[in-house]
């Protein structure tokens, strides 16, 4: 992903300072953030999340955040990351997938597509061997979108959790699809397919 990536209703780019509102919005909604984390504050994204993930476009250029826009409105609508997951020694050609979008956006469909666009991406052009997701167990949504984008249930585990969520008693769930999988998936073939600038819609 050097620009941006294009689907036939999102267009995914980096993240820059200017962001810095949309991602408060999103990160301080109590309904988004009901399966993640605390609401933040603006000054925690601002200091600490978003120079995290310039950071992390500097160690891996083709991975990361990424906003998520609305193609026809241009509207923020939340971002998904897909990336060397952050462990002391991450298993080399694995990287993970995850999102988090506005309420408004959900039920439409937009996780599942960007998922599906940045897992073709993965297998087809950056060497990636498997993806992995996680979600709380009872966050039933994200199972669905993550079912939908081809992953499939690995296991579930418990995280000790300095500051649990309801539900964090149920554990976490692991989803997970390789290359050879997803090769042999009757979804291949008919996913979205991303667009650069320069190429001409299909």
């Amino acid at each position: 992903m050097t620009d941006h990536l294009e689907t036939d209703r999102l267009r995914l780019r980096r993240f820059t300072t200017a962001d810095l509102d949309d991602v408060h919005a999103l990160h301080s909604d109590p309904a988004v953030m009901r399966y993640l984390d605390r609401p933040a504050t603006r000054e925690h994204v601002r200091d600490t999340t978003l120079p995290q993930w310039f950071a992390l476009y500097e160690r891996h250029p083709r991975f990361g955040y990424f906003a998520a826009l609305e193609k026809q409105t241009g509207t923020f609508l939340g971002w998904f990351l897909f990336r060397p997951q952050l462990v002391e020694q991450p298993t080399p050609g694995e990287i993970e997938l995850g999102y988090r979008l506005h309420k408004a956006a959900w039920g439409r469909g937009f996780a599942t597509e960007g998922s599906i666009a940045l897992v073709e991406m993965g297998f087809t052009e950056l060497g990636v061997q498997r993806v992995v997701a996680t979600t709380m167990a009872v966050n039933r949504g994200s199972r669905r979108v993550l079912e939908k984008s081809g992953l499939r249930y690995v296991r579930t585990f418990h995280v000790d959790w300095p500051h649990p969520l309801d539900g964090s008693e149920h554990g976490e769930v692991e989803y997970a699809l390789t290359r050879e999988e997803w090769s042999r998936s009757p979804r291949r073939g008919t996913v979205l397919i991303p667009r650069r600038p320069g190429d001409q819609p299909g």
